[in-house]
């Protein structure tokens, strides 16, 4: 089982394990408007607890968030994970990024890279997004990676999400 996060590099980004120092800028995202469709914005405390519940992850469950970061300055520009929390009916491909990362494309470089990464090492058929109604923006991204809602999907366990699916590896 793999128990940290690996380095994963694509032409701007390097996303690896979090760090100490990557939890300021997580939580600043996490306190922002940025949040709304996260259950946020969070205060420091619950920020730290998403935070720790994404990097236990790795050694738990052999999956988790990467630190999405700039590959030339090192800069943190969010977050980009595999879940499977124990009350997640499938694997999710999820994201998030800081005001200056939006629009740049830097969600859809990290989330193709994950998702070709979680197709190829662990060996997953499928991944789902689950995506607030009203977030446009992830919908829109959910989409150019191919995906789509599914209304037959198990439900999503937060409220007024929807569930997106990616195409299986051999469709993409």
């Amino acid at each position: 089982m793999i128990t940290s996060a690996p380095i994963i590099e694509t032409e701007r980004l390097t996303l690896r394990g979090h760090r100490m120092e990557d939890f300021a800028p997580y939580a600043a995202v996490m306190a922002s408007d940025r949040a709304r469709y996260m259950g946020g914005p969070l205060d420091q405390q619950r920020a730290w607890a998403g935070f720790c519940r994404d990097v236990a992850q790795w050694a738990l469950l052999g999956h988790g968030a990467w630190a999405v970061t700039d590959r030339e300055n090192g800069l943190f520009l969010g977050q980009i994970g595999i879940n499977r929390h124990p009350y997640f009916p499938e694997t999710e491909l999820g994201w998030l990024v800081t005001a200056s990362a939006e629009g740049k494309g830097i969600a859809g470089e990290a989330a193709t890279a994950v998702r070709d990464w979680a197709w190829r090492v662990l060996g997953l058929a499928t991944l789902v997004s689950y995506i607030h109604r009203e977030n446009a923006a992830s919908v829109a991204l959910a989409e150019r990676l191919g995906a789509a809602r599914d209304d037959q999907a198990p439900a999503c366990p937060y409220a007024d999400h929807v569930v997106y699916r990616h195409p299986a590896p051999e469709a993409a």
